[in-house]
């Protein structure tokens, strides 16, 4: 289309007044409705549309406000939050103590002048050091998860001198072509191979490690690190197997390998204690860090490392750097999140949560065998897998229409996921469970499925 500025300072006021109005009267909520799908298909991308709007029901759903865990849409239609964000909400949806920091900020300073010494960097800095475990002490920080996992790898590199890297099958650790290469699924990789050097071995499997390290080791292309979810998220809310992490550590300390871990997803407190790795009581030379470290209000990520990660770059700090990364706006809720999610004991509430959840899970699993095939998981970062890929879909589509939001994941996509906020209230979480029970028995009519307990 041709540039039209006089159009742009139009359209520009007209979304302003938008943004500025408490509610909106029926003919503005049409009007975003209309336009919003409209723009996404002519500037955005209209191949989202049919994953985006699959699931709504007799109009078009616009998310338009949130608070807690649910979200409501333009039209004033309240949904429970079981998605969360793909784990961004850890404190919930505009906790008012995440806000409040980033509003109180916002008076002072947006963005940092890149030459001074910005405080709330440091601060944030030392917070991560004394919440992360063992000898981690120095955090570069992102605008996202992706950005966090390049920062590893290229740390990890420099630290080692090589350029080999381990991943596992069902691994996913973002986009942006570095972490791409982490990322196992075909579909996302395929397109903008050659990538860089990675090898990738199933998840939980010590001995395909050991072999590829050993290998590796005496053909002389030495691997850098070893890149792995203690939790895998996309790949289906996969729990590392007991010993798995610290064999990996062991392994790599053998044959001078990083390890990273990879805890955008389970960590900030999602599985009941800060950081997944504290189950096993493992402690990584570098870690990633996104989605709920910045509370759900701001994005922001972390490359958390150890003094020997750092040295390198200590040597030369110009090596990595970002503009955006670190601003005041997003430390202030990084430092806000943490603060919320000590003060309010949201690490027992995910893990006792979790506890709740997962068994009556299972139990619909054993009462519906032929739709759900089982669950698993740790704290709120549960999965339910079931027994295809459409029947999920089907399930999903049933919980939207009951006011119930709640998604695949990307590598699995028999396995929904349930990662709501973690401040999520019991009566709520009866209310999905009541819900999923509905839904899988709607499934099994309009399927026409044969149930082995009558439904």
């Amino acid at each position: 289309m041709p540039q039209d500025l006089n159009q742009a300072k139009d359209k520009a006021k007209d979304v302003l007044e938008l943004i500025s109005k408490k509610t909106l009267d029926p003919g503005e909520r049409k009007k975003v409705v209309d336009e919003s799908a409209k723009y996404w298909r002519d500037h955005v991308n209209e191949g989202f549309l049919q994953y985006r709007k699959s699931v709504s029901t007799d109009y078009t759903a616009v998310e338009w406000e949130d608070d807690g865990a649910v979200f409501r849409d333009i039209n004033g239609k309240e949904f429970i939050d079981m998605l969360g964000g793909f784990g961004i909400y850890s404190v919930g949806h505009r906790h008012p103590k995440v806000i409040k920091a980033v509003r109180e900020q916002l008076e002072k300073q947006c963005i940092h002048s890149q030459e001074l010494i910005d405080p709330l960097r440091t601060y944030l800095a030392r917070l991560v050091a004394l919440i992360t475990p063992g000898d981690l002490q120095y955090s570069f920080l992102t605008n996202s998860g992706t950005e966090s996992v390049e920062a590893c790898l290229k740390m990890a590199m420099l630290a080692t001198g090589r350029h080999h890297f381990v991943g596992t099958v069902g691994g996913f650790h973002g986009k942006s072509l570095g972490s791409l290469g982490g990322t196992s699924k075909a579909v996302f990789r395929a397109p903008f191979l050659p990538l860089m050097n990675w090898t990738h071995l199933p998840f939980g499997d010590v001995e395909a490690l050991k072999m590829t390290l050993e290998c590796n080791d005496f053909s002389g292309d030495k691997v850098a690190a070893f890149l792995v979810e203690p939790i895998q998220g996309e790949g289906g809310i996969n729990v590392a197997p007991p010993g798995y992490l610290k064999a990996a550590r062991e392994l790599c300390d053998k044959y001078g390998a990083m390890l990273i871990f990879d805890e955008i997803q389970c960590g900030m407190g999602r599985t009941g204690k800060m950081f997944y790795c504290e189950y096993d009581d493992v402690v990584p030379d570098l870690m990633a860090l996104g989605k709920g470290f910045g509370g759900g209000v701001m994005p922001i990520g972390a490359c958390v490392g150890s003094a020997k990660t750092w040295e390198k770059y200590v040597e030369n700090p110009f090596l990595h750097t970002t503009t955006f990364g670190g601003n005041p706006l997003a430390c202030a809720a990084a430092i806000a999140t943490i603060s919320v999610l000590l003060e309010e004991g949201l690490l027992d509430q995910a893990r006792e949560k979790g506890e709740y959840m997962l068994p009556r899970l299972n139990k619909l699993a054993e009462k519906y065998p032929e739709v759900l095939a089982s669950a698993r998981g740790v704290g709120l970062m549960l999965g339910m897998e079931f027994t295809n890929n459409d029947l999920g879909y089907q399930v999903s589509k049933n919980l939207f229409a009951r006011n119930i939001l709640i998604s695949g994941t990307y590598i699995n996509a028999r396995v929904l996921r349930v990662e709501p906020p973690l401040v999520i209230s019991y009566e709520q979480i009866d209310k999905f469970l009541s819900s999923l029970e509905e839904s899988i028995q709607q499934v099994y009519k309009e399927q026409g499925i044969a149930a082995s307990v009558p439904v």
